[in-house]
């Protein structure tokens, strides 16, 4: 099997936060965010790690704020180890290809979620209510079905750990204030329907996805990770048929497997088998070439 990263040992950087995935080092005037292989599903981080994938992350996300930077700024300043402070590059080995160089702004603490199919929790909200995140919408849709329009329906941003928790616009605009909050969700929206239009002439439908905002310089940049088959879901389009769940090139696959062993979504995480963390990485390998035209680095 492919060796994994799923612990970063970089003793000589300064460790501002650990995500699930990503590790953020304070390197003076900018950030330093290094993806590892690790996987998180129902918030819960596996042991076991698969193979390539912060490198997948990377590239997507690299790929998307270069897409996107007509719409919106971005964090990001270089994903090349040769442009990073001189502390940083002793560690080539382990950060290249899976490493960004990024501005220091201030996190929004939302989650801001585009959803332009009904799918997982949004689907469940559906069957309840009939309405996600306090979104009414037409009466009959079926699972995985094409909303009439694409709909922002932000989350909570917990702790690692802890769950997101979905919210209406009140109470976003109550964390975040009215403006940012309609600059967000116009933002959001307008980069998931210049992403689905672009990944549909790649074969590939993006149901839906999360992004993340801050400030920067008196201005809201778009931040994190964007895009990625961590924060999104990746449909095949040769196979999309509504009133059913989809196969996707995302960690549905892992998610799927831990429903199957009846996971009560709580550490301590169970291990993965080796056919389950190969075809996950196969499905994220798959996902960056059919989107970028592009292999690993």
């Amino acid at each position: 099997m492919n060796s994994t990263i799923t612990t970063l040992n970089l003793p000589d950087l300064k460790l501002f936060k650990q995500g699930k995935v990503r590790d953020v080092y304070d390197i003076g005037e900018y950030y330093l965010i290094v993806s590892s292989d690790r996987l998180s599903a129902f918030d819960v981080i596996m042991n076991d790690g698969i193979p390539n994938k912060g490198k997948v992350l990377n590239q997507i996300s690299c790929f998307w704020f270069d897409h996107m930077k007509e719409l919106v700024e971005n964090h990001l300043v270089s994903a090349n180890v040769d442009d990073y402070p001189e502390v940083c590059k002793q560690y080539r080995a382990i950060i290249s290809g899976r490493s960004m160089l990024v501005k220091k702004a201030e996190l929004i603490p939302i989650e801001c979620i585009v959803r332009g199919y009904i799918s997982g929790t949004g689907w469940n909200d559906y069957k309840k209510s009939g309405n996600i995140c306090g979104i009414g919408l037409p009466k009959g849709l079926v699972e995985s079905e094409k909303l009439p329009e694409p709909i922002f329906t932000p989350s909570t941003k917990a702790e690692v750990g802890v769950h997101d928790e979905n919210i209406n616009e009140a109470q976003a605009v109550n964390i975040i204030g009215k403006d940012a909050f309609e600059f967000i969700k116009k933002t959001a929206i307008n980069i998931y329907k210049k992403a689905s239009e672009f990944a549909l002439t790649k074969g590939i439908i993006i149901a839906d996805t999360k992004m993340e905002f801050g400030y920067f310089d008196g201005k809201i940049i778009l931040i994190d990770e964007l895009l990625t088959p961590d924060s999104s879901r990746f449909w095949p389009l040769a196979e999309y048929e509504k009133g059913r769940a989809q196969n996707s090139y995302d960690k549905q696959y892992v998610r799927d497997y831990l429903l199957s062993i009846n996971f009560n979504k709580r550490p301590p995480a169970p291990a993965l088998p080796e056919d389950v963390i190969l075809n996950t990485a196969k499905k994220y390998d798959e996902a960056l070439f059919k989107l970028t035209g592009e292999t690993v680095a």
